[in-house]
């Protein structure tokens, strides 16, 4: 039976977008091999009620665990904001989301103690972020959120450069700079591709990209669990439910290198 410490990382989004922390894991934790699943033929998630991303959640939980891995990121912050305490407290692995390490960054960088959060509508309107702030703030913060749904296809697309992202990026993110935040959560995995274009608008305010804190965060639980690979090189292997072809192009998008790509029908 394969040791916990050479198991892989699970990592899973309804789409590409979580491809954005798997690169971020990878970095942070090269020995590691990690299993992706983006779940291209459902995508996206931003739209669905909480019963339907709870049953397709379980159902990609239930595909990694085959896979017998160490870990599992659920990468998509639709399916962090409600599927979370459900799979934590169904299977027997460690289950990391991103929404509470995105929120510990920004309480952390935050000098005014006003932060916001831009992610999909489902996200925003699951008032995961505000639940969270109150969950671990030892003081009073102000948060304002705001959905921004036409930045996953800017995105998948190509636009994340082009003046039509940007045009786009002022008018979502007007009203937040007028509440005049320091910190800004991308609260969506695809929203670091327009890092540029969203620090072009919000000039003077902290980006807290949530991939670099999870990544952090699935480090801790890696060591507390005693179950780090050894030395070795890891390996990214990928995963979709539909359309393998367009998930190859779209990724050099996040990772900047090829992998392999499987399509399998959970």
């Amino acid at each position: 039976m394969k040791s916990a410490k050479n198991r892989p990382i699970g990592i899973f989004d309804s789409g590409v977008g979580g491809l954005t922390v798997a690169k971020s894991v990878r970095k942070k934790l090269p020995n590691e091999d990690i299993i992706y699943f983006g779940d291209t033929a459902r995508v996206p998630y931003g739209n669905k009620g909480k019963d339907t991303i709870i049953r397709f959640s379980r159902e990609i939980m239930d595909f990694l665990v085959k896979k017998k891995v160490k870990l599992v990121v659920v990468a998509c912050n639709t399916a962090s904001s409600f599927s979370l305490k459900e799979l934590k407290k169904s299977y027997k692995v460690p289950v990391v989301g991103v929404i509470s390490p995105g929120m510990r960054e920004a309480v952390k960088r935050t000098k005014t103690g006003r932060i916001g959060v831009i992610g999909t509508t489902s996200t925003i309107s699951s008032g995961a972020y505000n639940k969270e702030l109150k969950r671990i703030a030892k003081k009073p913060y102000k948060i304002y959120s705001k959905d921004c749904p036409l930045f996953v296809p800017l995105v998948e697309n190509k636009f994340s450069n082009d003046r039509i992202a940007y045009e786009v990026a002022e008018k979502y993110l007007g009203e937040l700079k007028k509440r005049k935040i320091d910190s800004l959560i991308l609260g969506c995995t695809h929203y670091p591709i327009l890092k540029k274009v969203i620090q072009k608008v919000m000039k003077h305010t902290n980006l807290i990209d949530s991939s670099v804190a999870v990544a952090e965060e699935v480090k801790k639980v890696l060591k507390k669990e005693k179950i780090e690979s050894p030395k070795r090189k890891g390996k990214l292997s990928c995963f979709v439910s539909d359309d393998v072809d367009n998930f190859r192009s779209i990724s050099g998008i996040f990772l900047k290198e090829r992998t392999s790509v499987k399509k399998v029908v959970l």
